[in-house]
This record gives C-alpha cells, sequence and structure tokens, in this order.
C-alpha cells in the first residue's frame, strides 16, 4: 500500500475513534511518534525508580519505608510495561536500555535550574535530573511530578494506540496511590509548625519544576500528536489543569504556589520537553 492511502486509511479509523492495534496499521511518522513518546515514559519510569531507591532507608518509620518501596516496585513495574510494548513494536529495548542504565541514575546540583533542557541522551522528562535529597523532596515529588504525570496520561488512557490505553490504566491507578501518599504528608508537613516552613519551600521548587515538563504552547510536534490521537490537549490546557488543581490543594493546608515565568524564549523549541 503506498505511503499516502496508508496515511489516510490510518486517519480514518483514528475520526472514526478506532485504536491501532498493530504495527502493520501504522505509518512510519505514526509509528516514530508513538515510539519517542513511549520512550520519554518508560526512561522516565525507570529513571523515578532509581531516585526512589534510598529513601527505602531514609525514609522515617518502618510504615513508610514499606510505602517507598513500593512506589519504587511500582515504577520499575511501569517501565517494564512500556519496555515490554516498545519491543512489541520492534524496539532493541535491552540495547537502549543497557545503552543508558548508568546515565539514567546521574543527579545534577539541587540549585541547578535546567529549565526545559534535556542533557543527557536517554529521553526521560527532564525533572528526573534533579535530586531528591530530602523526605520533603520525595514528598512534593509525589505530590507535583505525580500528579503532572497522571495529567499527562489522562490523555493516554483515550490514545489512539490500544495496547498503550490498555496499559495505562493500571500504571494510572498506581500513580494516583502515589499522589494520596504525597496528598497525605503534604498535609502533615505544612501544618506542623517546625516543618511549614521547608514544606512552603519545597513546594515552590517543585511546583516550578512540573510546570516546566509539559512543553511550549502550540507547538507543531503537540499538533502532531493530536493528530494522531496520540494526545488529545494542547500542553498548555494540561499545564493549566495541573496548576489549577496544586493551587487548591496547596491553599486548602496553608500554603501558596509561585509565580511561574516560561522559559520557552531561552532556547529553541527543538531542545526543549516533552512535545
Amino acid at each position: 500500500m503506498k505511503t499516502a492511502d496508508k496515511e489516510t486509511r490510518l486517519l480514518a479509523k483514528i475520526a472514526n475513534g478506532e485504536s491501532i492495534e498493530s504495527p502493520e496499521e501504522m505509518t512510519e511518522e505514526y509509528r516514530a511518534n508513538l515510539v519517542h513518546l513511549m520512550t520519554m515514559q518508560a526512561d522516565s519510569e525507570l529513571a523515578g525508580g532509581y531516585g526512589y531507591v534510598p529513601w527505602i532507608m531514609k525514609a522515617p518509620g518502618v510504615e513508610e519505608k514499606h510505602v517507598v518501596a513500593q512506589i519504587v516496585k511500582d515504577e520499575i513495574r511501569h517501565a517494564t510495561v512500556m519496555y515490554g510494548l516498545l519491543a512489541d513494536l520492534g524496539a532493541d529495548v535491552d540495547g537502549h536500555v543497557s545503552a543508558h542504565d548508568e546515565v539514567l541514575t546521574m543527579r545534577i546540583a539541587a540549585d541547578a535550574d535546567i529549565g526545559t533542557n534535556r542533557i543527557t541522551s536517554d529521553k526521560r522528562v527532564n525533572i528526573f535530573y534533579y535530586p531528591i535529597d530530602t523526605w520533603a523532596d520525595f514528598i512534593f515529588f509525589n505530590f507535583c511530578m505525580d500528579r503532572g504525570a497522571g495529567h499527562q496520561l489522562e490523555d493516554v488512557r483515550h490514545c489512539s494506540y490500544g495496547p498503550w490505553a490498555r496499559a495505562i490504566t493500571g500504571i494510572f491507578k498506581e500513580e494516583t496511590f502515589h499522589i494520596r501518599h504525597g496528598e497525605h504528608w503534604v498535609k502533615k508537613l505544612a501544618e506542623g509548625p517546625k516543618t511549614h516552613d521547608e514544606a512552603q519551600a519545597t513546594l515552590g521548587k517543585w511546583y516550578i519544576r512540573t510546570m516546566n515538563i509539559f512543553g511550549r504552547p502550540g507547538s507543531a510536534k503537540n499538533a502532531l500528536y493530536r493528530k494522531y490521537r496520540l494526545k488529545l490537549r494542547d500542553n498548555d490546557e494540561v499545564r493549566s489543569a495541573f496548576a489549577a488543581e496544586v493551587k487548591d490543594k496547596a491553599h486548602a493546608v496553608g500554603l501558596t504556589v509561585p509565580e511561574w515565568t516560561p522559559v520557552w524564549d531561552r532556547i529553541p523549541e527543538e531542545a526543549q520537553i516533552p512535545g
């Protein structure tokens, strides 16, 4: 079948709300964009799991050590699921992970500000470059980044690639548990006289970093993802939904979110993540 005919047929199926189930139904452009997005998620899940590992030992109390261990297990499971989907599309998963495994553990200085830059050859969302140095960091990462990921996964739950949409159902439930864990501890830290100021400062740090993950408004890449129903909303729509939710939940426990200034004019679009 000619490429143009295959594209027409693919777009017709997507317009009719049908799922794409096999590589044979895909154009090369559809497959390339799908693989890119799924690799971003897979690498992020793996990098997240690696970043949480030290907190199994450092978490306050046996119960929390168990919770952190469960979160690590969840993240590695999510990575395994995503890499499995990529393998089904012909990706060399073992080669990819072997090439990037050491890099995915790398963290930058806690006071660094890389905006929306990606600084290594893996595809993780760039918030996973930042270290988790304190218990408050761990909590507000759950509260902010896991919530941000949840807003992005909302689109995936209704995406055109059937295997990915189905896999997200279980992942989404586990991410919701991580978010609830963050909310429980945010309330404790925010309402504690000795921990309130640390909670406020840590929220500000991770809120800004999470706001940077959603990508540039109106990007050409995002428009392409929406054309193929790999995403449903513009980057700024997802960011706005996240920001409104965090603002409400933070205010409920006496915290405020900082002003966020976009950095789109600092670097070219092709260097930013995610599209």
